[in-house]
């Protein structure tokens, strides 16, 4: 079709028969090879990016399962935002599990980014998903947790010098089905927000172990608290990405102070609406992962397999 164009516009311009005529086409001829390879090489990136994308969402779902809207007598709902362009997964961390009469959720932040994060993330979980029904008590499951990632770190040694100085900030929650209590174990963790009626309180924390990798072994390193949660009340778990976003003139996100804002009906609107307010406070690109948990006690209980929408 250039080729052509260019033959009408020589032959309008009495150029039919003269030298610059295979000039003109050559030189189109070249643009179109040029223009046929870059879309080639485009489309390429594309499918390439497609098979990428699709491995993460694949390691997504198996390094953070999704946790089920409905945990025992509880509403639940989380989000994960990776802050590498085109990733899905980071260093923040969430989990839950059932026991027998309890529902336990894990929350964790691993120092640093990138495969390494990753890689000490997937220990946490793995150790958190193995050991969370065969501890009795919250303490007991901290250590054990400590135990796996020392474990995990140490195997690392011989092909990663810094893995001493490699940690896991970490909060464990259990609330029991037939108490109006949430019993807390925090390992240098944010504490999360308690909204109780119409207030939004930071839930009391008494001491924090420190972080994962860095604690003591033994249980009675882990000090466990006990707050209020009855019939109405939410948590909202979150990573340091939601404290330490910043906005354009490098204001940190008043998360207490945004907390009235937020719709706190359901754990996913819940969730929903904390992430448009980041987005309004420090645009689409978060500098650093975010990982949100709201959990839920309903007034009256609901039959299984419904929630809030």
């Amino acid at each position: 079709m250039a080729a052509a164009a260019v033959l009408l516009v020589d032959r309008h311009d009495g150029l039919l028969h003269s030298p610059l005529l295979p000039i003109h086409i050559g030189s189109v001829l070249i643009v179109s090879a040029f223009v046929l390879a870059s879309r080639a090489l485009h489309d390429r990136d594309l499918r390439e990016l497609a098979q990428v994308r699709a491995v993460s969402e694949a390691a997504q779902r198996v390094l953070l399962r999704p946790i089920p809207s409905k945990l025992g007598p509880f509403h639940v709902a989380s989000m994960y935002r990776a802050a590498a362009a085109h990733a899905l997964v980071g260093g923040d961390l969430y989990a839950a599990a059932r026991t027998a009469h309890a529902t336990r959720v894990l929350i964790g932040d691993v120092r640093g980014k990138g495969l390494p994060a990753i890689d000490d993330a997937s220990a946490v979980l793995g150790a958190f998903r193995e050991a969370a029904q065969q501890h009795r008590t919250l303490p007991e499951l901290a250590a054990s947790l400590e135990r796996s990632v020392r474990r995990h770190l140490s195997e690392l040694t011989p092909i990663a010098p810094d893995s001493n100085e490699r940690f896991i900030t970490a909060l464990l929650i259990e609330l029991p089905d037939d108490e109006d209590i949430a019993r807390v174990v925090s390992c240098g963790h944010p504490a999360p927000l308690l909204r109780q009626g119409n207030q939004v309180t930071l839930l009391p924390v008494t001491q924090a172990a420190p972080p994962l990798g860095l604690a003591a072994d033994t249980p009675n390193a882990f000090c466990l608290d006990t707050v209020a949660f009855g019939p109405g009340d939410t948590l909202l778990l979150y990573t340091d990405g939601l404290a330490e976003a910043r906005d354009s003139a490098g204001e940190f996100f008043p998360v207490l102070d945004r907390a009235d804002t937020w719709s706190w009906d359901s754990p996913r609107r819940l969730v929903q609406h904390v992430s448009i307010d980041v987005n309004r406070h420090a645009g689409k690109n978060l500098q650093d992962d975010l990982a949100l948990v709201a959990v839920h006690r309903p007034t009256h209980p609901v039959h299984a397999g419904r929630a809030p929408q």
